[in-house]
């Protein structure tokens, strides 16, 4: 009898076990059908590499790690980072597999799977100069601010925006600048980022790729309401552009891109298993993979927000050179330089082909620059830096109705009353215009108070930042115009 029950309890444990190791097996099938062990290697490397080397932020790895990656989701706690900062690449480890790495290139900022570039020289912030606004970053003491400023109710909007800083769970600040009528105001870093310290924008990226977009099609004469197909120049032309013109794709313009109106089937999905983790992460020609998928619907019938549209786009960018030496030196000649945005760069996928959805570093003075280029028509100083005509693109209305009609050339309306997403907020003005990225990254330019909002951080915890609310704080403390 007991030989029996022993039988049977073992039978039951041989069982149990056996539904282990299924379950064991499912999951770890899941995991690597969609890729997530190599791209979670792939975003820690990627991250610790723009963090150390595009940014000049000090600490180790796992300083870096704990401050950019881990918070984002509990699958990334089993990554090992490692810092080689003579060869200036950052390996990651998945489980001690699945190993990806990152190098710092230069002009093409960190990159996926490249082959280190020893010669290649990281952004330090001690090199920003401490000149006053706008040759330099540093911003009028309160005692000189214009007449009309309300002080202390500006001084205590920017403090709250810094409660939590450093903690993960809390809205995280890590940047805040206020300008008005071109004169810097607020720039105010939390704890541990210098002034000059370059930091992440995410797709506030897609404003400027597209301010860089449209300065090489005005100079090239390419009209951006002629198909995507038509527009690449001989022996530039990307291999995909075979296959659109085949099918729906082919009537997809260039305008299609600008004010995301493509139609094609791609979602715009953070979580492990979504589009973008898998085009940053995992795709070493991201405009290629964005322009694989089929078209759902027809070009110019449908507003959706896409990453991956804008990275199509930054490929049109692409094609415009001559050369990929002369594409990569873009930014910072027509664009960096001019404004003395010494801390901005903006990365390439693998490819070449910059990450015109997400790749964008610069402090938070630099950014403040990019505003107040977008409040003067693409005017610094004395110079046209952007060509004419770039803010009318940027805040034309991409639908007639619906939230397409929040939404310009790559860039946010927010407070425009029919789509805007701050349109409730009777603090945001209606022809308020934003870059916005993941996190809540904010650069709010408002032409009728001639001003430039700046929000940068890590807020994890969505709730925890009203970036409507916040624009409306600080403009409820300057002077009307």
């Amino acid at each position: 009898m007991a030989s029996k029950g022993r039988s049977w309890v073992k039978g039951i444990l041989f069982t149990l076990l056996g539904i282990v190791v299924v379950l064991v097996a499912a999951v770890v099938g899941v995991l690597l059908w969609f890729d997530i062990p190599s791209n979670a290697s792939g975003m820690a490397a990627v991250s610790v590499c723009s963090a150390k080397f595009m940014g000049g932020r000090p600490g180790d790895a796992q300083q870096l790690m704990t401050q950019d990656v881990l918070p984002a989701s509990g699958v990334l706690k089993a990554i090992s980072t490692e810092i080689d900062t003579n060869e200036k690449t950052v390996s990651a480890t998945f489980l001690g597999a699945f190993k990806r790495s990152a190098a710092f290139a230069g002009d093409r900022g960190c990159v996926l799977d490249l082959q280190p570039d020893p010669g290649a020289r990281p952004y330090d912030p001690a090199s920003q100069t401490p000149d006053p606004w706008p040759a330099g970053n540093t911003p009028l003491p309160p005692a000189q601010w214009p007449t009309g400023v309300n002080a202390a109710g500006l001084q205590a909007v920017v403090a709250k925006a810094f409660e939590g800083a450093g903690d993960p769970a809390a809205a995280n600040a890590r940047g805040v600048a206020v300008v008005q009528d071109n004169r810097l105001l607020v720039s105010q870093t939390a704890p541990g980022f210098e002034p000059g310290t370059g930091l992440h924008g995410w797709s506030m990226t897609k404003t400027v790729a597209a301010m860089l977009a449209y300065k090489k099609f005005t100079e090239v004469g390419l009209n951006i309401q002629q198909p995507v197909v038509d527009s690449f120049p001989a022996k530039r032309e990307p291999s995909w552009v075979a296959d659109w013109r085949k099918d729906e794709r082919a009537k997809i313009t260039v305008a299609d891109l600008m004010f995301m109106r493509d139609g094609l089937k791609i979602t715009e999905g953070y979580d492990p298993t979504g589009d973008v983790i898998q085009m940053l992460y995992g795709e070493p020609d991201m405009s290629g993979w964005a322009a694989s998928h089929p078209a759902e619907v027809p070009a110019g019938t449908r507003w959706q927000y896409l990453s991956a549209t804008s990275n199509i786009l930054a490929a049109v960018t692409r094609a415009q050179f001559p050369s990929d030496a002369e594409y990569f030196a873009y930014p910072k000649t027509a664009l960096f330089g001019p404004l003395s945005a010494t801390s901005a760069s903006l990365a390439t996928d693998t490819s070449g082909t910059e990450v015109a959805s997400s790749y964008q570093w610069a402090s938070v003075g630099d950014w403040a620059r990019f505003g107040q280029l977008m409040l003067s028509d693409g005017k610094w100083g004395d110079k046209q830096v952007i060509p004419p005509g770039w803010v009318k693109l940027a805040t034309t209305p991409a639908m007639p109705s619906g939230d397409g009609h929040g939404y310009g050339a790559q860039t946010w309306l927010p407070g425009d009353p029919v789509g805007g997403e701050c349109r409730s907020y009777p603090g945001v003005p209606a022809d308020t215009m934003s870059m916005e990225g993941h996190w809540g990254q904010i650069v709010a330019m408002v032409p009728s108070r001639n001003a430039v909002v700046v929000r940068l951080g890590w807020t994890f915890d969505k709730p925890q930042f009203d970036k409507c609310q916040f624009v409306a704080d600080v403009l409820a403390n300057l002077p009307p115009k």
